[in-house]
């Protein structure tokens, strides 16, 4: 079996920075940082898998990939070569983009970067971690290579019948590194002890489980082996299915710092060479084997869950097209619903199958042959007909009180329609299908809409009018116990990146009388790199901070600062911190029991009092 590996892990020397999780510490010389993101131009990287279209001055605007939105919130800046959503809060420089969006650590996105731009990386000690990466890749490729093996013994007759039954060919077999796990307690862990991985990296693999009183035991047994391989090449982790009796049916490696089955999809390494212009997402493993097997070679699954947001983002990297192909059941129309539900919020052009007379499209195929499933293909539904059909078979028309109720239903899937056009064509779709005039059925789809925009805008003005929470930063992991003291706090460390030579001469508050720990932590770095001469900028700083105070640091200085006035400001937001350190804490919080009193009041609601 030939299957791909390419291990990242990272080098350096100087200092020390935060992996993806703000866990593991790397090291990078500043300078080294620096020439990295000069070198990596964060629109060019961006525009690589975001659409940025939409300008905002010297800015670019685009969907966000960390979260579902429809309305672009997602910032890039040119000039200050960072990213910013103004929706979920994340940010940083282009560094911490990588991190974000490739699921990399700290070094890994840093050699990303550096092969990107044809740098050789120094060499550097990260305490092993890299190390340990690289090992938990090598063992999940040489465990592939054994299941594999395995499924031309003796005991793998199991699982070769299984795949004759499946008509599941050699060349298929081995372009998806198919294996057999054999049914006993420590095949796998004595041949990898062979090869000389200890216990604890079988356990920190997840290819072995604790026994009740010691030892391990193999996790996979019995099995029909398929190796999940990211889009890099590595063998991230494993989904086995059983061959006989019990449950679960389908086995998936657990969460290991090299897998996460929530953010990959099986065979999305080879769909995405695919030049079919869009992506089939199908259930099982075995429907995305004989898919590619018939020449559909564009089909992935998810991994014993349904569609995660994760997992959409993932598949919007790589086209701009979905067709769903669920198993035709309850439960599979069920998944589709909420599998649209995802993607359409990423922008991307959804359509859905209807397979009549088979349960998935490996029966599909086999049944009626790969033609005939490309003909389905071509004439699958988009998905606003598939919900409205799925919508009219809960309904008999021919029932005036039925019918009645199936107009208000799709009225209600056509009122959450972004464009007219699109709503008045359904519109009159429907208004066809039942026998009642258009302008009736056009009239309730705006009848639906102007409620549900109502609420949205109900909803947005009571937020608007609790001040404490407006204070408050949308990233994610950080809350301001004193949100006045920490809007002051933001104006100094902003003005401290900025202009730092605002800061020369001021009596300049305490660290310590800093409210909020992570604005304090960024006070702290910027005087240390201001005071010994050091870069200041994201990219350079992503060595010393989490990726949550990348993103508070991003989101404080992308708020607008006038510099000219920039003296005063300082000293009134210095004066802040320091009337607000002096507080007793204990004392009553006012804002929030005005807030309190305005709410009992009904303030902006039902009664319109203001």
């Amino acid at each position: 079996m030939d299957v791909a590996f390419s291990p990242f892990g990272g080098n350096g020397t100087e200092r020390a920075g935060f992996d993806a999780k703000g866990g593991v510490k790397v090291a990078f010389s500043e300078a080294f940082l620096q020439e990295l993101a000069e070198r990596n131009d964060i629109v060019d990287v961006v525009g690589s898998y975001v659409r940025l279209t939409k300008k905002s001055g010297s800015n670019l605007f685009g969907l966000c990939p960390f979260h579902s939105e429809k309305t672009p919130s997602f910032s890039v800046s040119p000039d200050k070569q960072i990213y910013h959503c103004f929706g979920c809060g994340k940010g940083g420089s282009v560094i911490g983009f990588i991190m974000e969006i490739e699921n990399l650590s700290f070094p890994e996105a840093v050699e990303f970067l550096a092969n990107r731009a044809g740098m050789k990386l120094p060499e550097q000690d990260d305490g092993g971690a890299s190390r340990k990466r690289e090992r938990l890749l090598a063992l999940n490729r040489d465990a592939a290579r054994f299941f594999h093996e395995q499924l031309r013994t003796p005991g793998g007759q199991i699982a070769r019948d299984y795949l004759a039954k499946r008509q599941l060919n050699g060349r298929t077999v081995t372009n998806f590194g198919l294996g057999f796990a054999p049914d006993t307690w420590d095949s796998l862990t004595r041949a990898m002890k062979a090869k000389g991985y200890s216990e604890l990296e079988l356990f920190d693999a997840g290819l072995v489980r604790r026994g009740k009183t010691s030892g391990v035991y193999d996790t996979f047994r019995g099995r029909l082996m398929f190796p999940v391989i990211d889009v890099r090449g590595n063998v991230i982790g494993f989904s086995g299915r059983i061959l006989g009796d019990g449950e679960p049916k389908y086995m998936n490696s657990p969460e290991t710092p090299v897998f996460s089955k929530s953010h990959n999809l099986f065979a999305l390494n080879l769909a995405k060479k695919s030049k079919s212009g869009y992506i089939i997402l199908s259930e099982g493993n075995i429907d995305v084997a004989s898919l590619h097997q018939a020449g559909f070679d564009s089909a992935v699954a998810s991994l014993g869950t349904s569609l995660t947001p994760e997992q959409a983002r993932l598949l919007s990297r790589y086209t701009n097209e979905i067709v769903i192909a669920y198993d035709n059941d309850g439960a599979g129309q069920k998944a589709a619903q909420r599998a649209i539900g995802i993607l359409e919020k990423l922008d991307l052009r959804v359509r859905v199958l209807r397979m009549e007379g088979a349960k998935d499209p490996d029966e599909y195929i086999k049944t009626f042959g790969a033609d005939a499933f490309r003909n389905l293909l071509e004439a699958s539904e988009n998905h606003i007909e598939y919900r409205l059909q799925s919508v009219q078979n809960q309904y008999d028309l021919a029932v005036d009180e039925q019918k009645v109720a199936f107009l208000k239903e799709a009225a209600g899937v056509i009122a959450q329609l972004p464009g007219s056009v699109e709503r008045e064509v359904y519109a009159m779709r429907i208004a066809s299908k039942t026998g009642v005039p258009d302008a009736v059925v056009l009239d309730e789809v705006a009848r639906q809409r102007k409620r549900k925009l109502s609420q949205a805008r109900r909803s947005q003005e009571r937020e608007q009018l609790r001040p404490a929470r407006n204070l408050q930063t949308a990233v994610r992991g950080v809350r301001y116990e004193n949100p006045r003291s920490a809007a002051a706090e933001e104006g100094v460390v902003r003005l401290l990146y900025l202009d730092p030579s605002l800061f020369q001469g001021r009596d300049l508050p305490k660290a310590g009388q800093f409210s909020s720990p992570e604005l304090r932590h960024l006070y702290t770095v910027l005087l240390e790199r201001c005071g010994t001469g050091g870069p200041v900028s994201i990219a350079a700083l992503g060595d010393v901070l989490t990726p949550e105070e990348t993103s508070l640091l991003t989101s404080v200085i992308q708020k607008p600062e006038v510099l000219a006035n920039g003296a005063q400001a300082l000293d009134d937001y210095i004066k802040i911190i320091r009337a607000e350190s002096c507080i007793d804490r204990d004392a009553p919080d006012l804002l929030a029991f005005a807030n309190q009193l305005k709410e009992q009041k009904g303030y902006g609601g039902k009664d319109g009092t203001e």
